[in-house]
């Protein structure tokens, strides 16, 4: 009896033992369910546990004290003690720019503001990447490179004065906003477009997409300083990169930028820009590895999610594909895009997972776009249960004559939809879009239901979309396309056809759902390269086969 006891007390404490040592169960394991890929588990990054205080650094958060030299020494001292946390409290820290170092997690507290200063003078330039090409830009307010082990969390919020560095257009905010730009200062190119100085005017004026030449002179650089504004948070090259709660708005450029990092975690963070900002990107991620993207909020003036893989012969030499990314759970407001992948996409993009999104307002709710020149392969991407209502333009859409324009500017602008022959050879220049699974969409009330417009020497292959019901002004688009499969999609445009198809091949429609407004037809097919197209559901009758589609390669079903 006693034995028995004696056994009982050891399985006890050695039960009691084992569970106070035991990991807690993973975070983020729920994710990899059924993930169509193969994907490392990506960990919160562990600090060690000690602690400092900007207060405890001569910080003063009244708004108005400059704080970048108490952000230098409490990262420093922390630095030095081996990492940890650096708590920011609550106030407006006004600063200059943050550097970040290894082992580090900048922890606001609620009620903290850091608040980066306008003055100009504060960045100097830095070798940096923009837009995936090499260049020099103004040091971020929030940057660190080569770096392993770091975090921004809390319950506060971090603004870049952005309105002092991006420049204006007149049409895109009320007069009373006009006016109070022009009172701060800056100067007006044709009366419509705003700038913060004349070295800003200057580098618009010399400057190809926003990044200029790279032969320029120390001289010629520092001339148009203030036109090249750098974006919010610059992590590059750096590994085990963590985001988590925090309010990052008002950015310079794009707002929250990793580059050729590895391992990011970005968990319920709000991303946030003016709807008229310009490159007020949400989240660019470019040339990483390993990525999970979850429970957020982006409202921002240019694309919302974008992956990124650098831009022509640059991202192809990179050769550094965005691979291995988890989205779930994330909603966009404005935004250009709410999940897009481009256009600078030249070193490839693989292994996507983007799921359970709502695209709220966005001009387009799923964007990918790039042009000839840059290459690259975009791939194995899996989206399903996005929800969307209210879409500028189209709800799905392929752009592979992307020119620089959101699709409300070339829409409002009478862009029309580029045709011509196709450019042979296809070389490394040429762009690939392929195996993209897109299932359980649903959409209602954009322009557009979709548009796949692919290049004629490489057609965008093997989409499939699958349980999809959308409303719209207009039907569901696809030209230069091939491969495509459509399942229990239903399409109801106001006015035209459904469906309109031009220059497919091998064209699976199962179960085609429509609604029309007479005479509009169920479904448009023109292109002498038209072939084995495939529909069930649609009748023949209301299908209208233009005279230059051999009507022997549309089958009815």
């Amino acid at each position: 009896m006693k034995q028995n006891l004696y056994l009982l007390l050891f399985l006890f404490i050695t039960m009691s033992c084992s569970n106070a040592t035991d990991p807690l169960p993973y975070k983020y394991g729920y994710l990899y369910t059924d993930l169509p890929f193969e994907m490392p588990r990506v960990e919160i990054p562990v600090f060690p546990k000690n602690s400092v205080n900007l207060l405890d650094f001569d910080g003063i958060p009244d708004g108005v004290t400059l704080n970048t030299n108490a952000f230098a020494k409490a990262m420093q001292d922390l630095s030095d003690k081996g990492g940890g946390t650096l708590v920011v409290p609550k106030g407006v820290w006004f600063t200059g720019p943050i550097v970040f170092r290894s082992n580090i997690n900048m922890h606001l507290e609620k009620g903290a503001l850091i608040l980066f200063s306008p003055n100009f003078d504060l960045y100097p330039l830095v070798e940096t990447s923009f837009e995936g090409l090499n260049t020099r830009r103004c040091q971020s307010p929030i940057s660190g490179r080569n770096l392993e082990n770091i975090a921004i969390t809390g319950e506060g919020s971090i603004n870049g004065s952005g309105e002092a560095w991006r420049p204006l257009k007149k049409g895109k905010v009320s007069e009373s906003h006009w006016k109070q730009v022009l009172s701060s200062g800056g100067v007006v190119k044709n009366g419509d477009y705003w700038l913060p100085s004349e070295g800003a005017l200057k580098g618009s004026e010399m400057s190809d997409m926003n990044v200029p030449r790279q032969d320029m002179t120390e001289e010629e650089w520092l001339e148009i300083k203030d036109f090249l504004r750098p974006v919010m948070v610059s992590f590059i090259e750096c590994k085990n990169v963590y985001l988590q709660g925090v309010l990052f708005e008002n950015s310079p450029a794009w707002n929250i930028h990793p580059l050729m990092c590895e391992n990011v975690i970005i968990d319920g963070i709000f991303s946030r820009n003016p709807g008229y900002s310009q490159n007020g990107d949400g989240l660019d991620l470019e040339s990483c590895k390993n990525s999970i993207i979850v429970n957020s909020l982006f409202d921002v003036g240019d694309d919302a999610i974008c992956i990124k893989s650098g831009k022509d012969e640059e991202g192809r030499l990179r050769g550094r594909p965005t691979e291995n990314v988890i989205v779930e759970n994330c909603k966009v407001f404005q935004g250009h895009g709410g999940f897009v992948v481009g256009s600078e996409m030249s070193g490839g993009v693989k292994n996507i997972s983007v799921k359970n999104c709502q695209f709220l307002g966005t001009d387009v709710g799923l964007r990918f776009k790039s042009n000839r020149g840059r290459g690259g392969v975009v791939e194995n991407i899996y989206i399903s249960d996005i929800y969307m209502f209210n879409i500028a333009t189209d709800s799905f859409l392929f752009d592979l004559f992307y020119g620089g324009k959101s699709a409300s500017e070339a829409l409002a602008d009478g862009d029309t939809t580029p045709t011509g022959e196709p450019v042979f050879p296809v070389t490394e220049e040429t762009p690939v879009f392929k195996n993209i699974y897109v299932k359980d969409l649903v959409s209602r009330n954009a322009r557009r239901a979709m548009f796949f417009n692919g290049l004629p020497e490489m057609n965008i292959e093997n989409i499939h979309l699958e349980n999809a019901f959308i409303t719209a002004r207009f039907g569901a688009e696809f030209s230069e396309s091939r491969d495509i499969i459509l399942q229990n999609v239903t399409v109801i445009p106001e006015e035209g056809p459904a469906y309109l198809f031009h220059n497919v091949k091998n064209f699976k429609g199962e179960s085609l759902g429509y609604e029309i407004n007479e005479p509009a037809k169920a479904a448009q097919i023109t292109g002498e390269s038209t072939s084995d197209v495939h529909l069930s559901g649609l009748p023949k009758e209301l299908v209208n086969i233009a005279s230059d589609v051999n009507k022997e390669q549309v089958i009815f079903k």
